[in-house]
Order: structure tokens, then sequence, then C-alpha cells
């Protein structure tokens, strides 16, 4: 299934979204149903499987509280993350190479995940103003990434028993201040000013998406291809990421990691392609859809 966050910051509602008819607001849809996502995640696979029989259900019949998707505003699916976002660095090899190049340096590649986080005040949802903060940042970039949404509590899981404690994947885009990020000697300053963690535009559940590794990732900027990949060229894979993520540390439901980012980026073009206000950025990964937000002034 793919479950959206529609409505306003301060009403949120939760969706269930059908191609044909739209949003399926599911508390007006049952009143024993979750109203937000995070309930939804927490209430494990009997909540689940109670929202799918409904889900079917309301399928079916005429009329109920749909919502055309084109009249519906989506937010991020978790529009107020409990914690950081976390956040897999160089995961790709041709981005680990474009990116060496473009600082004139050796390449390297980890040996292990490298692991930062983005502030849940720097996330946005769909169609949401990215900021360009032109007084902080004169190297504004895009990074497509797919995230993992967890589902249940969990440390020191095994790569193998790791897939159990996943309920879906979205799509992150983790905008970046280059020169900040160069300044600061460390990832976290560049990548945190507000708006630069877009998410969305839904999730979709572990059973629907599937093998996380075969997926198309991309992203445009007006329409332009900047960055094509397939998530199969992850260089550490999703169950990989979180077992060690989990070492030591204890996942919850609702965690979002975003993966890592494919080749393409301004930072490793000739020349550099930053982004400014007006651009509008699509990215997508397949089996999801595609997150589009605009640069904006601020």
């Amino acid at each position: 299934m793919k479950f959206v966050t529609f409505g306003t910051l301060k009403a949120p509602r939760l969706g269930a979204l059908d191609a044909a008819r739209g949003v399926l607001d599911l508390k007006k849809a049952s009143a024993k149903l979750p109203g937000d996502m995070l309930s939804l995640i927490e209430g494990g696979p009997s909540v689940l499987a109670a929202v799918k029989k409904a889900f079917e259900a309301a399928r079916k019949k005429k009329g109920g509280p749909w919502t055309p998707l084109s009249r519906a505003k989506l937010l991020a699916p978790i529009p107020v993350p409990r914690k950081n976002v976390f956040c897999i660095g160089r995961n790709y090899r041709l981005h680990i190479l474009e990116g060496a190049r473009a600082r004139g340096q050796e390449p390297s590649f980890p040996k292990v995940p490298e692991i930062f986080t983005k502030p849940r005040t720097a996330v946005i949802g769909p169609e949401a103003g990215i900021l360009r903060h032109e007084k902080h940042t004169q190297q504004l970039d895009y990074e497509v990434e797919l995230a993992i949404v967890i589902g249940k509590r969990a440390r020191d899981l095994a790569p193998e028993k790791a897939m159990g404690a996943i309920f879906g994947y979205t799509i992150v885009n983790d905008v970046t201040a280059r020169d900040a990020q160069r300044a600061h000697g460390q990832w976290f300053k560049g990548k945190s000013y507000d708006t630069f963690c877009p998410m969305g535009p839904c999730i979709v559940t572990a059973d629907e998406f599937g093998n996380p590794s075969g997926h198309r990732i991309a992203l445009k900027v007006n329409g332009e291809i900047r960055q094509d990949s397939n998530t199969s060229d992850l260089l550490f894979d999703v169950p990989t990421i979180v077992a060690q993520l989990c070492a030591a540390l204890t996942v919850e439901p609702g965690d979002v990691i975003a993966t890592g980012t494919p080749s393409g980026v301004a930072l490793g073009m000739t020349p550099q392609k930053w982004l400014n206000v007006g651009d509008v950025v699509e990215a997508e990964v397949e089996g999801i859809g595609t997150l589009r937000n605009r640069v904006v002034a601020g």
C-alpha cells in the first residue's frame, strides 16, 4: 500500500492512496483506524491488516471519504519526525568518484557506512519551497535518495534480520550547501538548513515495494535529467545499512534513513550547475513516485 499525510501541518490527516480514486481519509473511513502516520507504523501488522481491509472495502463502494489526488495537499509522510533523519554518505561508487574529482582528491571508498543526520526542522513535503538561503550559500545542490522507514523498535540486528524491521520506503532529497559543508569540515551544517530535507510523496509498504535493490532512481532539474541510476548500485545495501545503524543504537518506529545519492550532483558537473530561485527539482524512485519542489527566495 501507499500512505500519505495530507491537509495542513496544524491538522494533518492520514490517507491511503489509490491510483484511480485518489486519497482515502482513513479516520473518516473508520473511527477505529489510525489518524496519523506514526500511529499507523507503531500499530504493527494487526493495524496494517485492518487498514488494508477497510481500504479494499472503500474501493468497492460508491462515494466515501475520497479526495482526488489533484486536490489533496500532500505533506511530508511524517511531517514532524521524532528524531533527526539518519543519512548515509558516499554510498554510490560513481558519486564517490565525482566528488573526489571535483575536490581534486584521490577517491577512497568507505569500509563501513558513513552516517550523519539532518534535523527534523529541515523536513518539508511535496511542492513545498526549498529556501535558497542566499546569504548562507552560493553552492546549493540536490541529492535524490531512497529512504527507509523503520517499522519496529530494534537493536543489534544481523543483516539477515534487518528487513523485518522495515515498514516501508519513501524519497528524500538531501539538499546541500556545498560551501558550508566544506567550510565546516563535516556534513551536518551544510545539509541542515531549513527546508533541506524534502520528503515524500508517500510511504510505500515494504511488501509492495519488494526488493529495495533494482529500482531506478533519478532526479531532474527543470526537466533536465541530472541523476539517473539504480538502487542496485548501492555500495552498502539496505540490510547492511539497517544492521550497521542499529548496532548498539536503538531504532524506533518512524525513524527515517536516507541511503545515499548516485552520481550527477551539481558538485560533480563541469560547469557546476547549482540550484537557483525558480528551479524545479523532481526526485524520482521507481515504485514510489516523484517528489517535486521548487527553489524559492529566502
